[in-house]
């Protein structure tokens, strides 16, 4: 997609002055950004959305899609302009100038990434392993997941993408069957047409608005991971110019997949057996006139959870070293393997960090705590890309038009509210973390206090 919009000034600026290797070109980046949105949120938690609209499914990925495609406009902005790993956290920074503020969005975008990876281990030791093996602890499983992830992301950051790349293109297969299964039930005439208009609220009034908002507000943890990759831009070729086209043509391949997914979802199976399963499209499989093997499929979305929870690892480990170089947090997680080149002691602390939120809650409650946390962060970066007008850069950078970072934040304001009928289990969450963050940000200042430095 071709980045529209207006520009700044002068040359474009390449950012070399990185120690991290500039490994991922644009196609690369393309492929990330499809691969970072997809997985864990379209297989494991459409049967949730599904849960809490009914059979009009599609609905709120319409507009979980409208709300990301608003931010992402944001990020593209602020990606061109400043093109650092810190992301969210350091775009809060330079908008409002306190330190506080910038480690509490900076706490929240990190914990958002691996309560996301949590719900990713969770949802690769539900129904589609069970297709092939007996019980095993899911804790357990979940733990040896994030492990052998952690291992992977050691190795470095090449391998890390190039792996995705693998298995973006398993899990596009994946939801390419899905879409082959619908179209052969329009042709044959199977399906029920009558659940797309279906609502699980009765009447047409609060009930209904805040049904489906709050099937929205879950459901937009499937359009998450696009704000991800900006905290490659030290490790991408020219991020300036490459961001712009890989977000916006991740986050429209994503949308359009997501809706017709949705739609396949509902016209094949009824929203009740959808919100039972933990794998859903596994339903959707087995009740398709296509005879594609049960197993087959489950090795697929097992591939793509791993996708999911690979990239956010990846992700927030990238984060720790932005933060780490800025002095939010210890210089210590900012060190570099020196033949590797990858952020030793963020990749552990971010590894260790997801294992403990593993016992925490299923996949439906991590992944609406990852939702809730990055609509919070999402509302204060389109506020920030307004703020930061007026700091002029010297390169060209992507400049979105006024009105989508405000509707942006409002948009994101109200999917975090109350009116989204969130389960009060996800505000605990996310208050919990939130100590927790505070806690860290206050040692961390005191350690600074008392070795002199500013």
């Amino acid at each position: 997609m071709p980045t529209t919009g207006m520009y700044a000034t002068a040359s474009p600026g390449r950012g070399d002055d990185t120690p991290l290797r500039r490994a991922i070109g644009p196609r690369l980046l393309v492929l990330f950004v499809i691969g970072d949105i997809l997985g864990t949120g379209i297989y494991a938690t459409t049967g949730q959305v599904a849960g809490r609209v009914g059979g009009a499914l599609w609905l709120p990925f319409v507009i979980g899609f409208v709300v990301a495609v608003l931010t992402a406009a944001s990020y593209v902005e602020l990606v061109g302009k400043y093109p650092k790993a810190a992301g969210a956290a350091l775009y809060t920074q330079k908008a409002f100038r306190v330190p506080f503020l910038t480690f509490i969005i900076a706490f929240m975008v990190m914990c958002s990434g691996l309560s996301s990876a949590s719900a990713a281990a969770r949802a690769f030791s539900g129904d589609y392993l069970a297709e092939f093996t007996g019980f095993f602890p899911p804790t357990l499983v979940a733990i040896l997941f994030i492990l052998a992830l952690a291992a992977l992301n050691l190795r470095g950051v090449s391998e890390s993408v190039k792996t995705n790349v693998v298995l973006t293109l398993v899990e596009l297969t994946g939801l390419l069957v899905i879409l082959t299964i619908g179209a052969w039930a329009v042709l044959t005439g199977d399906g029920e047409p009558s659940r797309l208009g279906e609502f699980q609220a009765e009447g047409t009034g609060y009930a209904l608005i805040t049904s489906v908002l709050g099937a929205t507000a879950l459901g937009f943890f499937a359009f998450v991971g696009f704000e991800d990759s900006v905290n490659m831009a030290e490790e991408t070729k020219d991020p300036a110019r490459t961001f712009p086209r890989a977000i916006f043509t991740g986050v429209a391949v994503t949308g359009t997949i997501y809706v017709l997914v949705a739609l396949v979802s509902s016209l094949l199976v009824d929203y009740r057996v959808l919100e039972d399963s933990s794998g859903p499209l596994l339903e959707v499989v087995k009740a398709g006139g296509i005879d594609f093997p049960p197993k087959l499929f489950a090795v697929i979305a097992l591939f793509a959870v791993t996708n999911s929870a690979l990239i956010n690892i990846m992700m927030a480990s990238r984060l720790c070293y932005g933060m780490a170089n800025e002095r939010i947090l210890p210089r210590a997680l900012g060190r570099v393997l020196p033949r590797r080149r990858t952020p030793v002691v963020g990749i552990v602390f971010v590894s260790l960090l997801a294992i403990g939120l593993v016992s925490t809650g299923e996949i439906a409650g991590l992944g609406d705590t990852t939702a809730f946390l990055l609509l919070c962060v999402f509302a204060v970066v389109n506020i920030a890309v307004l703020v930061l007008r007026r700091d002029r850069v010297e390169h060209k950078h992507f400049r979105t038009p006024t009105p989508l970072p405000v509707l942006g934040a409002i948009t994101a304001l109200i999917l975090a509210s109350p009116l989204s009928d969130r389960p009060a289990d996800v505000y605990i969450r996310a208050g919990v973390l939130l100590v927790i963050g505070i806690g860290l940000w206050a040692l961390n200042k005191t350690v600074m206090k008392l070795r002199g430095e500013v």
